[in-house]
């Protein structure tokens, strides 16, 4: 499994500080546990990350594998889980990382903070 969805588990996503679990954990523990009951095997993991440096449109996450682009999504909620495992799902199926504009989900599409270039290979 190349594919890697990184969730920002400290996003505050607007909360106070002392807010516990932050959002961004309520996230990453949303989706682990629906990716873990689908009928499918994942064709991706999920992988808990300590900062995005997207603090102002958290809770926020990033798609990366080797040779793809990478992306980082914002703007997100417990209500995206369904899209984000559908969209991270069609990522995974792509040789580079780039999925067709219409088979991304609309938060894939809206939500998109960054995207960047494939490390180039090696000389």
């Amino acid at each position: 499994m190349m594919v890697t969805m990184h969730v920002c588990v400290t996003c505050l996503a607007g909360k106070d500080r002392e807010t516990v679990p932050r959002a961004g954990r309520r996230l990453y523990d949303a989706l682990a546990e629906a990716q873990r009951r689908q009928d499918t095997p994942p064709g991706f993991r999920i992988v808990e990350a300590e900062c995005l440096s997207n603090c102002n449109r958290g809770c926020s996450v990033a798609l990366s594998g080797p040779g793809r682009w990478s992306y980082v999504y914002g703007d997100l909620n417990l209500a995206a889980v369904d899209d984000l495992l559908a969209g991270a799902s069609r990522y995974a199926t792509t040789e580079d990382g780039l999925v067709p504009w219409r088979e991304r989900p609309t938060i894939f599409r809206k939500g998109v903070i960054a995207r960047i270039p494939p490390s180039p290979k090696p000389v």
